[in-house]
């Protein structure tokens, strides 16, 4: 499986179970997309907000509900096996993103696997036992947390920066040595983190003035 990031903006994504997988799925996707929970009964759990339906559909129905959403990804998240199948393959025919929570290891194609996030906008770093042992996943995220505690703002900073250098015509091999300079740069994350940005800004630019001088 390749990891990738997938914008659900004005998406939707309809979820098949109201459990607590169904809510942790619905609160995964309900800040960016429009979210439909489709089950029988709810769990007392949050489902962000999404739209719940109480609905029980049996395996024959399932296509129905795809139809009338138009989901861009369909989340198989009930207690029922053959329901759960039958989501994926309502979805597999209408080439529709689907996660079946019940299932690990070898999927079929489309199949998505929703990663651990650890995330400081805008860095988001996904991590994935591609379903196989979701507790390493959980782990490895409180880990890479505390790592990139911070990135987020150093990420915007060199981000315009970069806008910045193109502006002044720096040529994209200098431009791309300076960033990266600038990126590792341990004095310039500390001003950036404690909110010092023009004496960040001052060292970036001197960054970029040695990056040039090197390649005279």
């Amino acid at each position: 499986m390749i990891p990738l990031l997938h914008d659900f903006s004005d998406c939707r994504v309809l979820v098949f179970g109201g459990g607590p997988v169904g809510a942790r799925k619905a609160r995964r996707f309900d800040h960016e997309a429009e979210v439909v929970v489709v089950a029988p009964e709810f769990a007392d759990a949050d489902f962000g907000e999404a739209t719940l339906e109480r609905a029980s559909p049996d395996p024959t129905e399932v296509s129905e509900w795809l139809d009338r959403i138009e989901p861009a990804l369909v989340v198989a998240a009930t207690d029922d096996a053959a329901v759960n199948a039958a989501v994926e393959r309502a979805a597999g025919d209408r080439g529709v993103l689907v996660n079946r929570a019940d299932h690990s290891g070898e999927r079929s194609p489309g199949a998505v696997v929703l990663p651990a996030i650890a995330r400081d906008d805008p860095v988001v770093v996904g991590i994935s036992t591609q379903g196989g042992a979701p507790a390493v996943s959980g782990v490895l995220r409180e880990e890479i947390e505390r790592e990139i505690d911070g990135a987020g703002a150093l990420a915007g900073f060199v981000g315009d920066l970069r806008e910045r250098f193109a502006d002044l015509g720096v040529d994209g091999p200098h431009r791309r040595d300076a960033l990266r300079a600038i990126a590792r740069s341990d004095r310039i994350r500390a001003l950036v983190a404690d909110g010092q940005t023009d004496q960040a800004r001052e060292v970036a630019e001197t960054v970029l003035t040695e990056v040039r001088n090197s390649s005279e």
